[in-house]
């Protein structure tokens, strides 16, 4: 998969999948599972780390997430977040971490949230060689100035400002959006103006894909199940069931049982 492959779908209205990860063993069974894009994603702060935000999370821990899904990546195209803080101090600040970011990595692309006010270091990470993925709407890097994790853009105000970021992005160069938490119709007005693929998250269905959170959709996080989540599969009990017959199995001495030892 390649940027140029993901505009070809888009003109040919072929629907893009995109999901999170960020190990090897998972995102083998993703890639084999035919997803088209991988998102190491901030959001293993919460995942992988168990923080509230996604803030605390550095460039060093990102690298060595996306390491590992590189490794197991045969198909998909690797895009890595730019975590808090390794953007937004200055454009050289900005490019030189998206460049260490792809070469220590080996990811395809960076992402990064915010629209005209990030437009400069954009335009010159694009000018440096490095493919940008755009991230509008809800942008949880930005939880503390928004005071929480709501639906964006719903006033008139918000969302043409919405929009015109997304046309400045996709001017900039950037092969792809992420819309998060917007209404769908604003979500498909934006998939319609602009000419590289959106892919949504909350964003309804009328975008040119769709991303998730691996674990969330997954069944594996107890009680998160936000409006926009379906989960495929409910592996939270069955992981757990798992492990506590691994646990009953070791306690009464039925594992490992004679075919189990050398």
């Amino acid at each position: 998969m390649t940027t140029a492959k993901l505009r070809q779908m888009k003109q040919a209205g072929e629907k893009i999948a995109m999901l999170t990860s960020y190990d090897f063993t998972l995102a083998r069974l993703v890639d084999e599972a035919g997803v088209d894009m991988f998102l190491v994603g901030d959001s293993a702060s919460n995942i992988v780390c168990g923080n509230d935000t996604t803030l605390p999370i550095t460039v060093d821990e990102m690298i060595f997430l996306a390491k590992g899904v590189v490794r197991a990546a045969q198909h998909a195209l690797v895009v890595i977040d730019m975590p808090f803080g390794s953007y937004q101090v200055s454009e050289e600040e900005a490019v030189r971490n998206a460049i260490r970011m792809l070469k220590e990595s080996g990811s395809d692309a960076v992402k990064l949230e915010g629209g005209e006010e990030i437009l400069p270091q954009i335009r010159h990470m694009i000018q440096a060689g490095v493919p940008v993925c755009g991230h509008l709407g809800l942008t949880p890097q930005s939880v503390n100035q928004f005071g929480g994790y709501g639906l964006r853009a719903k006033e008139e105000a918000e969302a043409a400002k919405l929009l015109h970021d997304a046309q400045l992005l996709d001017e900039a160069g950037c092969f792809c959006i992420v819309l998060e938490k917007i209404p769908a119709s604003l979500a498909a007005q934006v998939t319609k103006a602009v000419s590289c693929p959106v892919i949504g998250i909350g964003a309804g269905n009328q975008t040119d894909g769709q991303v998730l959170v691996l674990h969330d959709m997954l069944g594996m996080n107890e009680g998160f199940k936000p409006k926009f989540l379906r989960h495929f599969a409910q592996l939270n009990e069955t992981i757990k069931t798992a492990i506590s017959d691994y646990v009953t199995a070791v306690k009464d001495s039925s594992f490992p049982n004679e075919n189990e030892c050398y």
